[in-house]
């Protein structure tokens, strides 16, 4: 359970500002269909998630205790710092009309967005940490999803009032302390 339950709370902390949760946003104001973009995000996250997850769960067949702990320690110190960097949407190509209607549009959007993501490489860590993947995948998919979704519904309303700066912060701090504790060989 704890699994899921850092993978959740990670990823939803790591998306607030992220790229993903821009194209929500620009998504949502375009189309003005809601279920088809949010059920697009969950398809192209599980299978996005769930390539990472078992990428991670990969590494660790590959690398021995020690090595290992090393990795995800030096990894989560680098999402430390990666947290601090904002993303930034290109919107090129959102003047089209979507080729693969709004479902499809967001699904492949999403899923190319979210390659070589923070998130993307969090859910690769953290099933390698834990050695639970689908665990891990079912966490940091309802993480996108506590992201992402609301901004669908809700928009700039909720972008206006949510402290981006401090929240990457407050992720910064999460990972970093992750990675000091893989350093240190806790857990």
């Amino acid at each position: 359970m704890e699994a899921f339950l850092v993978s959740t709370g990670l990823v939803a902390l790591a998306e607030m500002g992220d790229k993903t949760q821009l194209l929500s946003l620009v998504l949502a104001a375009r189309f003005k269909k809601p279920w088809p973009i949010v059920l697009g995000i969950l398809a192209a996250t599980l299978a996005n998630h769930a390539l990472a997850g078992a990428a991670g769960a990969w590494v660790i067949t590959l690398l021995g205790p020690q090595a290992l702990r090393w990795v995800l320690g030096g990894s989560f110190i680098a999402m430390a710092l990666w947290m601090l960097v904002p993303d930034k949407l290109d919107d090129d190509g959102m003047d089209k009309p979507p080729r693969f209607g709004v479902f499809g549009t967001t699904l492949i959007a999403f899923f190319i967005a979210e390659m070589g993501d923070k998130t993307q490489v969090a859910t690769v860590m953290l099933a390698a940490r834990y050695d639970a993947w689908a665990l891990v995948v079912m966490g940091t998919t309802l993480g996108m999803l506590l992201a992402n979704a609301p901004v669908v519904w809700f928009g700039e309303r909720i972008t206006r009032r949510v402290p981006i700066a401090l929240v990457h912060k407050l992720s910064a701090v999460i990972f970093l302390g992750l990675g000091l504790a893989a350093l240190l060989g806790a857990g």
